[in-house]
């Protein structure tokens, strides 16, 4: 395999990667729109992100991927400090969280996350 494919754009990103993963980050993006229905689609990193304020920097945006296994959510370490307890069954870090391709998704959790990161950034 030669070189990383570089993305044009969000829609791009999300047309190759495998079904399951494509699905499931469409879900995502459904859950940062429904948090915040302003949020600007970009590429950060080759993946897609969403600025939560407008022309948003790089902590002002969420973070989707995917992979193989799991799509990751970058939503910031202040965020993930503020859900740990209820993100203890997935793996997470820091500034992120893995989320199974083989479990539904918690979309309420994952909106009252963004919610959450959105009132930081209007203090």
């Amino acid at each position: 395999m030669s070189g990383k494919v570089e993305f044009k754009n969000a829609d791009e990103y999300f047309d190759a990667q495998p079904e399951n993963a494509r699905r499931t980050l469409l879900e995502l993006k459904d859950c940062i729109l429904k948090a915040e229905p302003n949020a600007t689609e970009l590429l950060n990193y080759n993946i897609p992100a969403y600025a939560l304020v407008e022309n948003g920097k790089r902590e002002q945006q969420i973070m989707i991927a995917g992979y193989k296994k799991h799509v990751g959510l970058y939503p910031h370490p202040t965020t993930m400090e503020k859900f740990d307890s209820e993100l203890s069954e997935y793996k997470r870090a820091k500034g992120s969280v893995q989320f199974p391709l083989d479990k539904p998704l918690p979309k309420e959790l994952i909106i009252r996350m963004i919610k959450y990161r959105i009132e930081l950034l209007k203090k």
